[in-house]
């Protein structure tokens, strides 16, 4: 399974809170200075990296001398918005001794589920990603009601992988993977190394949240092994209280992987063409058409209609001259913008618009030919 980290060229790594921070409410220094150390020689080898990070939380509480125990909401996000300097802070000092920049992304349940502040912020992580840096992103804890709180990182981690198109997510965590009951408890637990389908069974043997400092618990660590693999991306459940978390685990070192049945672009395809409902129409000419099969981006200079009133990212249809549907994909620019592009030079478009916008009116990326 070691190859697989190896391998993979996107990762997501997702820290707990009780892994990064110490029971006196500091930040464990020396671990996280080689964590990063790793992350550094996964960027080294090729790979991007993106981090989700819990803690500013339990590290706010201790500045405000917060009592143990359950928080009110108010107290949770007072505690968020102290805890999130500190936090950044720590990030930043460690990725920087290994020679990285750290990126701080503030996240909430709405910015994964809402169309175009989703597509907002992939930009900006694919953005960063290709500048280099090491994205750290966090729950937005400081102003998500409890309507629009995951409540928890994994499947926050889950959602960034999908948003990504990540080929790997781990969580490190207390415990270094799943089990058939509560190892803690029961000494006859059976240690899971490798899951191909999470059954019913599968979910009857996870356990209730273990730590006092986190939220997350098994439950929600199956929950976010659905949304990653249904996206396409592996995920491992490893110990992170160990030195050097990454390098171990991509030497085989203990860990439950759950196995993703196709690749992030297969799934993101399948996704594209199953799940969403065209909003409108995109009519090209003989030579658009021709470059789509070829693998190509649609670009302005290729359409010569638009139909339908639609936003950016939403689904449209690909048509031919003869009306014949050809490619379904994701728009880059809204029904209005597109219909003045029709024809027009990429070179064009910010002229045209008035903004710099992508070149191409569907990336190839999220565009599935028929």
């Amino acid at each position: 399974m070691s190859a697989r980290l190896a391998s993979a060229r996107r990762i997501v790594v997702k820290i707990g809170s009780s892994t990064l921070v110490s029971p006196e409410g500091e930040p464990q220094r020396v671990w996280l200075n080689r964590l990063c150390s790793d992350i550094a020689a996964l960027k080294a080898g090729g790979a991007d990296v993106i981090v989700v990070s819990s803690g500013a939380i339990a590290l706010g509480r201790r500045r405000l001398k917060l009592a143990k125990g359950a928080l009110k909401l108010e107290e949770a996000q007072a505690a968020a918005s102290v805890g999130q300097i500190a936090l950044a802070q720590a990030w930043t000092e460690a990725l920087a001794a290994n020679g990285l920049t750290a990126a701080q992304i503030l996240l909430t349940l709405d910015d994964t589920e809402e169309r175009r502040r989703y597509l907002n912020a992939r930009a900006t992580l694919g953005a960063l990603m290709q500048l280099g840096a090491v994205p750290v992103i966090n729950e937005n804890d400081t102003v998500a009601t409890a309507e629009i709180r995951f409540g928890d990182n994994d499947r926050l981690a889950a959602r960034v992988a999908a948003m990504v198109g990540a080929d790997c997510l781990v969580l490190l965590s207390d415990i270094d993977g799943l089990y058939t009951d509560n190892p803690v408890t029961n000494a006859e637990a059976v240690f899971l190394p490798e899951i191909s389908e999470i059954t019913p069974e599968i979910e009857a043997m996870a356990g209730r949240p273990g730590s006092d400092m986190g939220s997350g618990g098994m439950v929600t660590k199956l929950l976010a092994a659905k949304i990653a693999t249904a996206a396409g991306c592996h995920m491992a459940i490893a110990l992170g209280q160990v030195d050097h978390p990454l390098r171990r685990l991509a030497e085989g070192g203990r860990a439950t992987w759950v196995l993703a049945k196709s690749n992030p672009a297969a799934a993101r395809k399948q996704w594209i063409l199953g799940a969403l409902k065209p909003a409108g129409a995109l009519t090209v000419d003989d030579g658009a058409a021709r470059a789509l099969r070829a693998g190509k981006s649609l670009l302005p200079a290729g359409m010569t209609a638009v139909e339908g009133s639609f936003g950016r990212g939403d689904a449209v249809s690909v048509r031919d001259g003869a009306g014949v549907e050809i490619a379904r994909g994701l728009a880059a620019y809204a029904s209005e913008d597109a219909a003045r592009l029709i024809g027009r030079r990429s070179a064009d478009i910010e002229s045209v618009l008035g903004y710099a916008g992508r070149a191409a009116m569907i990336h190839r990326d999220d565009l599935v030919v028929l």
